[in-house]
């Protein structure tokens, strides 16, 4: 069975062989580990490629990510590099205030000058699943431009300038997903952090009303297309998991160790595919190997119990030791039997 058939298979929730395999690594780590990166890869090959396509320079960009410093993005936000290979924080923020907004606009250089001539091409040149990552996150970018503080001041008051910048942002994102949608890519996927360690960021209910029909709309264009579409967000977000279902969503990536494990797999499974993923702000760089494996047995037998749902996805981050990150992938390679007794930190 090829890669391709593999993952999907597994969205539709269909048993198969063994679950995908979907590594994400931070830029330092390709950076200053590559050996590794190459040596892990050749054990656990992944079952998923990045099409092959280039967006466009932006006219506000300047500066080099990930290099100690700063840099600026295509929509003029600054960039602040502490750590090498790291993305960073944004420090300046083109819309603090809102005397900018009727003269700025979006990066469309960017969409404009695209490259996407090979992108079919290389979806055919591949059996692995071709997943392109759009550049929609549109709650981060109105942070991005606004800063994290105004954006919560302006959603809590109602502003009428930020709904006007919602619909420039969107726009953006929408003119997109419709190029995605066009191509022979497999599946698409967007994104935005909505979790706190406990919480939403936001009321379920103010999220329904602001973001989940712009949402909609992106599943919509997608769907509509034939793709399958995947949706990452850190934090704890399981008040809108159900919402993601509804909207359209195929696969979910966020922090299960930020919440009921159990519980999610209890309400979701078969419902949902599970994207991952694996404690990374705890077992992956500070864990035993005994708690790696423990951590994924967890995660399947709560997600999976054998009927497929599930990708087996982690993060590397730039100081995890290779062992933990190959723990988890051995793992996932086991025959799921007997039980977890317990729950990992």
């Amino acid at each position: 069975m090829s890669s391709r058939d593999l993952v999907i298979k597994t969205l539709n929730h269909e048993p198969v062989e063994r679950a995908p395999r979907d590594l994400w690594t931070l830029p330092g780590l390709s950076m200053n580990r590559g050996d590794e990166l190459e040596r892990l890869l050749a054990k656990f090959p992944t079952d998923f490629a990045a099409p092959k396509a280039r967006y466009g320079h932006g006219d506000r960009d300047k500066g080099e990510a990930y290099r100690i410093g700063q840099y600026t993005d295509s929509w003029g936000s600054v960039w602040h590099v502490a750590e090498e290979g790291v993305v960073g924080e944004v420090k300046g923020f083109p819309l603090q205030g809102w005397s900018n907004l009727g003269s700025y606009r979006p990066p469309y250089e960017v969409l404009d000058n695209a490259d996407f001539s090979v992108v079919n091409k290389s979806c055919a040149d591949t059996d692995k699943f071709v997943l392109a990552g759009s550049q929609a996150r549109l709650f981060e970018r109105l942070q991005f431009l606004r800063g994290s503080e105004n954006v919560f001041i302006d959603l809590a008051c109602g502003t009428k300038e930020l709904r006007q910048l919602i619909e420039m942002v969107h726009d953006f994102e929408m003119r997109d997903i419709c190029m995605w949608a066009e191509t022979d890519v497999d599946g698409v996927s967007f994104m935005d952090d909505w979790g706190a360690q406990n919480s939403l960021l936001i009321s379920p209910d103010m999220w329904r009303e602001v973001f989940k029909p712009l949402y909609r709309n992106y599943c919509d264009v997608l769907r509509e297309a034939g793709k399958y579409i995947f949706f990452h967000s850190d934090g704890y977000i399981e008040p809108i998991y159900e919402d993601l279902i509804e909207i359209g969503v195929h696969a979910v990536n966020s922090q299960l160790f930020c919440m009921d494990i159990e519980g999610i797999g209890e309400k979701y499974r078969g419902r949902v595919t599970f994207w991952g993923e694996i404690d990374r702000q705890h077992l992956l760089p500070f864990g035993t190997i005994d708690e790696i494996r423990n951590a994924v047995r967890r995660v399947r037998l709560a997600l999976d119990r054998g009927q497929g749902g599930v990708i087996a996805q982690c993060e590397w981050g730039k100081h995890d030791p290779y062992e933990n990150i190959e723990a988890v992938y051995d793992e996932w390679m086991e025959p799921m039997d007997g039980d977890v007794t317990g729950k990992c930190a």
